[in-house]
């Protein structure tokens, strides 16, 4: 029996398994296709994501692949500057394809131990008070304590859990691909320029040896988005949006998606969890998706692997759900105005014209950008400090660096004081006595997430919260 049979190997699942490895969790990731897909929906990782790879030690590798930009820009494709005062040591954005994402995550994934399984497709499950039974289309059974649903917007798991997704059909469609074009690159960017002017849904750039990935809008919305286009299909639009299909020929790849915005009604079915695109789905506008997946395994995998190794306090699983849906249903909505923003409609342009005035004040502007790069994120952890249930940045200590401290996953009590304890959680939380000018509080308690648990220097406070979080005190 594994513990936890992860359904899904795209970033989200493989983000989850690692963080699952990091505590000893027998862990299986099980990805339906065989092979790696070429498709890059995705193009780059926000601030709060390049902070959760920080903190596990892995933006080394993601740097050395991607290129960093300022963060200006990403609300409904309004220019701005990148704003002033941005909270985080990684005030940019990192350019990276989705398909070096997955494969570096893949590969963490393996290092750390996962056994990761392909062209294994799940087609049914059933759980009773012990774990969970996986049906793949081979036939094949396989056992689990615990089963997370990571299996893209079209989840087999969440619709064979019966779990409600409420909200908006597609309205528009938009294609996408990578093609080579015969057009010169000087006619491209005046094109592209002209045209982006009003329309934010079209964009052909160059990724090398003369292939372009091209984004255009549909004429409709297709019956079936699994089916990909055709080239003449994107030529045709391409035409009609654009006034030239720029010679388009040779696709490497075609697909299309739309801008659905849906969520499932709960993240947990007793032992089976949904994350990513599983629990949520919503417009591409802002570049949210990929990177709202991450967190949501970033938030899970502590928990579940507390669970499964016994220490758990009561409730900690249930916090999942109440922590990321309200955070999911914030992107939801921010993708809604967004797409409302980039309308051609008169009164949508009125509106747009408005809120770009607006943005010209910083305290909008990074009110916005700490939105979509989801860095203002703050959990309800009751009243308390103003850090309480946010993330802490990265701040410099003396010897060294926080998130260079995170490394393995744990709690973290950071000790500016030097007389606090964590005698009896020091199984699960690290105790560093170390001080740091940018951080004006005596004592800091992060959960392995990051997030701020507790501030303060008051010992029997620190045992009052302790147990909250890291369940009982051994020894």
């Amino acid at each position: 029996m594994f513990d936890v049979i992860v359904a899904g190997g795209g970033p989200t699942g493989l983000m989850l398994a690692s963080e699952l490895r990091l505590h000893g969790v027998h862990v299986l990731v099980l990805e339906r296709e065989a092979a790696a897909l070429p498709h890059v929906r995705s193009l780059g990782l926000h601030v709060r994501s390049i902070e959760v790879m920080d903190q596990r030690g892995l933006l080394e590798r993601f740097l050395a692949h991607g290129q960093q930009y300022p963060v200006g820009g990403f609300f409904a494709g309004l220019t701005k500057p990148s704003p002033v005062r941005l909270d985080s040591a990684h005030g940019y954005v990192l350019g990276i394809p989705q398909t070096t994402t997955d494969r570096l995550l893949e590969e963490h994934a393996a290092e750390v131990g996962t056994e990761i399984r392909r062209g294994c497709e799940l087609v049914g499950l059933s759980q009773d008070d012990e774990g969970v039974t996986v049906e793949l289309a081979d036939g094949t059974r396989l056992r689990s304590r615990y089963l997370v649903g990571c299996d893209g917007g079209r989840s087999t798991v969440r619709k064979l859990l019966g779990v409600g997704f409420p909200g908006e059909p597609a309205r528009v469609e938009t294609l996408l691909g990578e093609m080579e074009l015969t057009a010169s690159p000087e006619t491209v960017a005046a094109v592209m320029a002209e045209v982006r002017k009003t329309q934010l849904r079209f964009g052909a750039g160059p990724i090398g040896a003369g292939v372009y990935r091209v984004v255009v809008p549909a004429e409709g919305v297709a019956e079936d988005r699994t089916v990909p286009p055709t080239i003449e299909e994107v030529r045709q639009q391409l035409r009609a949006t654009a006034g030239t299909d720029f010679g388009a020929h040779s696709p490497r790849w075609l697909s299309r998606f739309g801008d659905a915005t849906r969520q499932a009604e709960r993240y947990r079915s007793g032992r089976v969890l949904l994350a990513g695109d599983a629990a949520h789905i919503h417009p591409p506008v802002g570049g949210q998706g990929l990177n709202l997946g991450i967190q949501d395994a970033f938030n899970l995998g502590w928990k579940l692997a507390a669970e499964i190794n016994g220490w758990a306090p009561e409730g900690l699983l249930d916090t999942y759900h109440a922590e990321r849906h309200p955070v999911a249903a914030d992107v939801l909505d921010n993708t809604r105005a967004q797409m409302e923003l980039m309308s051609l409609e008169p009164g949508a342009q009125a509106v747009r014209r408005l809120v770009s005035e607006l943005m010209d004040f910083d305290e909008v502007n990074r009110y916005l950008i700490e939105k979509i790069t989801a860095i203002s994120v703050r959990y309800d952890f009751g009243e308390g400090h103003e850090l309480l249930g946010r993330r802490l940045r990265d701040v410099p200590l003396k010897r060294g660096r926080l998130y260079e401290l995170t490394r393995g996953g744990r709690g973290l009590l950071l000790d500016q004081t030097g007389q606090l304890s964590v005698a009896g959680w020091a199984d699960r939380v690290d105790h560093v006595v170390d001080v740091s000018e940018e951080l004006d509080v005596p004592a800091v308690l992060l959960r392995p997430d990051g997030h701020v648990a507790w501030v303060g220097d008051d010992q029997r406070d620190l045992l009052d919260q302790l147990p909250r979080w890291f369940g009982a005190a051994v020894g």
